[in-house]
């Protein structure tokens, strides 16, 4: 059985030798770490480079029939690890290290796994379901992909699906139960058992994708799942608690919008339709979402039926869609006046300053006073 923190300690030497300055960190994790390493395990090791040059050190090489690869994970990708948004969270959270260059960098990376910590506080819930929507349309473009496939969608193509849906899905209910996995392919099921929150369909649906030899069997318990989890995300949502805020939300917001309230105006006195169309639905959707963020304390998801529009709608906002007109611009040019007026008005009662001047020199005074 090949010594695997020999050879580690060969690359150390090396490193100290030829790149004093030019590595961080080097570290290992998984099955050495965790203690279920076997005779064919290779050493999950990376390194940390402060400079180009320190990347020259990447080596994958096999010693023994065990294949290593010594690999660079840069500062940006460990900090998107520690925020979750690389799903390789445990590899900053549960590493040794074997290596560091000076006390800065420990600092630097203990850091990391302070952020960690502070990704599973409460207060991060809505921006992790958010990531666990994203990972969820991955599924769903999935289920297309069974519909694009047609003739072609055999049983091997159906279970590679299946297999691509599964892995995003695990995804997704990571991000939603605020937590990271510390083993991969083989070994989601039995942590994802132990989460929290999961559909009651994911066991039978997993069985489904993995043993079933009949493509429309895996391709209906792909479905249901990622229908079952949607769903599951959804009542997550609405039982969310947030702080109702304008002012935080909503600052300089109008200010913004105005230009592209000004652009519609304009598209609808020279018969733009295409402007007009695409300013108008942003527009709308846009602002639909704004008012949720501000009434709710927290955004809409990326995934849903437009619940989030009901807003716009309880306050009286006109619905600009809905009167976009090749032939008739003149309904759609007034609504956008009785929207920039009730715009206005409801900031203002929600205590939401306006930055609004009728000349330079206004502007100048206001800009002048000390902030």
């Amino acid at each position: 059985m090949v010594d695997v923190f020999a050879v580690a300690g060969v690359i150390v030497k090396q490193i100290e030798v030829r790149y004093p300055e030019d590595i961080a960190i080097v570290g290992y994790y998984g099955s050495y770490l965790q203690g279920r390493a076997t005779e064919r395990s290779d050493l999950d090791f990376f390194f940390i480079p402060s400079t180009e040059r320190g990347r020259q050190a990447e080596l994958q090489f096999l010693i023994g029939g065990i294949s290593f690869d010594f690999y660079p994970i840069s500062w940006e990708r460990a900090e998107r690890m520690a925020r979750f948004e690389d799903w390789n969270t445990t590899i900053i959270a549960d590493c040794e290290l074997l290596y560091v260059r000076s006390e800065e960098d420990r600092t630097r990376f203990m850091r990391l796994r302070d952020t960690i910590a502070d990704m599973k506080h409460p207060s991060k819930m809505p921006a992790m379901m958010n990531k666990a929507e994203l990972a969820l349309r991955e599924c769903f473009a999935g289920l297309d992909r069974f519909r694009l496939a047609g003739l072609r969608l055999d049983l091997s193509y159906c279970r590679t699906i299946g297999q691509d849906i599964a892995g995003h899905l695990f995804r997704c209910l990571g991000y939603l139960n605020q937590t990271y996995y510390t083993r991969s392919w083989g070994h989601y099921r039995e942590q994802v058992r132990k989460l929290p929150l999961s559909p009651d369909t994911l066991e039978s649906c997993l069985d489904t994708i993995m043993f079933s030899r009949s493509a429309d069997e895996i391709r209906s318990a792909c479905e249901r799942v990622t229908l079952d989890t949607h769903r599951l995300i959804s009542e997550r949502r609405e039982g969310l608690e947030g702080r109702r805020s304008y002012a935080d939300r909503l600052k300089g917001y109008y200010e913004e919008e105005r230009g592209m309230l000004n652009k519609l105006l304009t598209a609808c006195e020279t018969g733009q339709y295409e402007t007009a169309f695409f300013v108008a639905v942003g527009v709308q959707d846009d602002l639909s979402r704004m008012l949720y963020a501000a009434e709710r304390g927290y955004g809409p998801g990326f995934l849903g039926t437009g619940e989030y529009r009901d807003y716009y709608t309880k306050f009286g906002y006109p619905d600009l869609v809905s009167l976009l007109d090749p032939n008739d611009f003149e309904p759609l040019r007034l609504a956008v006046l009785r929207l920039i007026e009730r715009l206005e008005k409801h900031l203002s009662s929600e205590g939401v300053p306006l930055n609004r001047f009728d000349s330079v020199a206004e502007f100048e005074a206001f800009y002048s006073l000390p902030r």
